[in-house]
C-alpha cells in the first residue's frame, strides 16, 4: 500500500486455507529472540542510519518505509527481523512476500504468501496475492483453482477476474480467457493492465479492430508507456495498416528499453523492408464487420455490384438444368449470392470471416448452414461434399490462389464446379501474377488463374472478361471463370 507505513490490520473475509512451502526466515542474519521476546542489544538489527530496533512496530515502520522507497532488499531484512520476533505474524510474512516478489524469485514470494494465508486463512487480499504469485512462478493449475474460488466469492473484483483470465489463457482456454478479460475491463474500464491484456487477446484471436478501438484511448492516456504503444502497433500490423503501425511503433521504440526495444526494432525493420502490406484475415474481417449495416445498399446501389448475377448466368451455361445442388457460398457476406443461387440449391451453406456479415445473411433465412471462418478451412472440412462452390467478389482479398484451388478440388465431387470472379490484371502489364492495388484489393493475371486452376486438376469450362462492380463510377475490369473437377 503506497504512502508510507500502514497499520497491521488488513481486511479479512472469505475462507481459504493455505499451504506452507517455505521453511521460515532461516536466512536472517539475526538470532531468535530470548524468552522475554527480545534479543540482546548486540544481536538486534540496524538498517543503515537507523538506530537499533527493539520492537515489532519499529521493524514494520522501517520495512514499509524501505518498501515504498524502492529498497526491497532493505525492506526484506526488516520484515525478516520482524519474523524473528514473531514468527507467527501473518502480516510480516505477507510484507516479506511483497518485498521478495519485487526483487527475488516468484517462488520465494509464493512461499511467503502461503505462510501468511496458513496463519490467517480468511484474509482475502493475501489469498489473491498468493494466487498471482503462483501464476507468476508457473503453478498455473493451483493459481487457476484459487482465482476461481476467489471469483466465486467476489465476482466484482477486477483484479481477480484479470488473474483468472491470465490463468485460462495460459491453460489454452482462449475463449473463456477472452470473456474473463472482458469482465475485468467492464469492472474497471480505466485499468491499464486489464485493457492492455484484453486488447492483446483480441488481436491474437483475430479481432484486431476491437483491440485498436481499446488501445487508442489508452495510448492517449499513457503517452510514455512503451508497452501500450507496442501493442497498438502490433494491432495495426494485424490489420495490415503498415503506415499507422510504423508511426506507433517508432514512438514505442523511443520509449522502450532492453528486449522490448529490440523486438520493436525488428518489427520496424520488417515494415520498412515492405513486409506486412498484404491482406490478413483480421483486416478483411474488420473491414466487413464495419461495413455490414450498409453493405447491400452501398454495394448494389453505389457500386453496381453484379458478380452474383454474372456467376449465375455462367453456371446456367455450364451446368444447364442443374437442380438440388449442394452449394457452398464462399465469403457469403450478407447473402446476396445466396439469393441468386438458392433456386439451384438442395442444400445451401455459407461461410464468411465477418460475424456481423454472417448475422445479416442469417436474417435472410436462405441458408441451411452458416459459419464464421476462413474459406479454405471451410472447404477442407468437407472433402467431396459439394456440387458447386461460389466465390462472388471474394478472391480479391486473397493474393496467392494456390491453396484456394487446391482446397476447392478436394471439396468438390467429381464433375463439380467452382465459379468465381476476380479483378483482372492485364497480362501484358503483369510482371507479378497478382498485385495489391490502392483499393486494398488484389488483381490477378488471367494466365496465373489458368495455370493455378490447372495445377489443382481443374478443367476450365468458361473464362471471360466481366465487370463485377464499379469503383468511383468507373467499371472495374474483372475475370469470371467456371472450372470443373475432373472425374478420377
Amino acid at each position: 500500500m503506497p504512502g508510507g507505513w500502514r497499520s497491521r490490520s488488513i481486511a479479512r473475509d472469505g475462507p481459504m486455507a493455505g499451504g506452507d512451502g517455505f521453511s521460515g526466515p532461516a536466512a536472517s542474519p539475526w538470532p531468535k529472540p530470548d524468552t522475554r521476546g527480545h534479543s540482546s542489544v548486540s544481536a538486534e538489527p540496524s538498517f543503515g542510519d537507523e538506530p537499533q530496533i527493539y520492537n515489532l512496530d519499529q521493524m514494520f515502520r522501517v520495512g514499509y518505509d524501505r518498501l515504498y522507497a524502492g529498497d526491497h532488499a532493505g525492506a526484506g531484512l526488516a520484515f525478516r527481523a520482524a519474523l524473528i520476533v514473531d514468527p507467527d505474524n501473518g502480516e510480516a510474512w505477507s510484507a516479506l512476500a511483497e518485498a521478495e516478489g519485487a526483487h527475488g524469485p516468484a517462488g520465494q514470494a509464493g512461499a511467503c504468501f502461503r505462510r501468511a494465508v496458513a496463519l490467517e486463512p480468511g484474509n482475502w487480499v493475501w489469498r489473491s496475492m498468493l494466487a498471482d504469485a503462483l501464476r507468476q512462478c508457473g503453478e498455473i493449475d493451483a493459481a487457476h483453482a484459487l482465482f476461481h474460488a476467489l471469483a466465486a466469492e467476489r465476482s466484482d473484483s477486477a483484479q481477480v477476474r484479470l488473474g483468472l483470465a491470465r490463468c485460462l489463457a495460459a491453460l489454452g482456454r482462449s475463449e473463456e480467457a477472452l470473456e474473463e478479460f472482458r469482465e475485468a475491463v467492464a469492472l474497471r474500464p480505466n485499468d491499464r493492465d486489464a485493457v492492455l491484456a484484453l486488447a492483446e487477446t483480441l488481436t491474437a484471436s483475430g479481432d484486431a479492430l476491437a483491440a485498436v478501438e481499446l488501445l487508442q484511448p489508452l495510448a492517449r492516456r499513457y503517452e510514455d508507456d512503451s508497452a501500450v504503444h507496442h501493442a497498438l502497433g502490433r494491432s495495426w500490423l494485424a490489420l495490415r495498416e503498415p503506415v499507422k503501425a510504423l508511426a506507433v511503433l517508432r514512438h514505442a521504440r523511443d520509449l522502450a528499453e532492453g528486449d522490448e526495444a529490440a523486438a520493436i526494432e525488428g518489427l520496424i525493420a520488417a515494415l520498412e523492408a515492405g513486409e506486412g502490406a498484404d491482406l490478413s484475415a483480421a483486416y478483411v474481417r474488420a473491414l466487413f464487420d464495419r461495413y455490414a449495416d450498409r453493405f447491400d445498399q452501398d454495394l448494389v446501389g453505389k457500386l453496381g455490384y453484379a458478380a452474383p448475377d454474372l456467376l449465375r448466368s455462367a453456371v446456367d451455361r455450364v451446368m444447364p438444368g442443374a437442380a438440388a445442388l449442394r452449394i457452398l457460398d464462399l465469403g457469403c457476406g450478407t447473402g446476396l449470392a445466396g439469393v441468386t443461387f438458392k433456386p439451384l440449391a438442395g442444400h445451401l451453406a455459407g461461410v464468411d470471416l465477418s460475424p456481423r456479415m454472417v448475422e445479416k445473411a442469417r436474417q435472410r433465412m436462405l441458408y441451411e448452414e452458416l459459419s464464421v471462418g476462413d474459406v479454405v478451412e471451410a472447404m477442407e472440412r468437407t472433402p467431396g461434399g459439394w456440387d458447386l462452390l461460389v466465390a462472388a467478389d471474394v478472391l480479391v482479398y486473397i493474393g496467392d490462389l494456390t491453396a484456394v484451388f487446391a482446397a476447392a478440388a478436394r471439396a468438390l465431387v467429381p464433375g463439380g464446379c467452382f465459379a468465381a470472379t476476380v479483378e483482372c490484371l492485364a497480362d501484358e502489364a503483369a510482371v507479378d501474377p497478382f498485385v495489391l492495388g490502392a483499393t486494398r484489393r488484389y488483381a490477378h493475371a488471367e494466365g496465373y488463374v489458368r495455370e493455378t486452376a490447372g495445377m489443382a486438376g481443374f478443367t476450365i469450362r468458361l473464362m471471360e472478361p466481366c465487370t463485377p462492380r464499379r469503383e468511383k463510377g468507373v467499371p472495374v475490369p474483372g475475370l469470371l471463370f467456371v472450372v470443373e473437377r475432373a472425374a478420377p
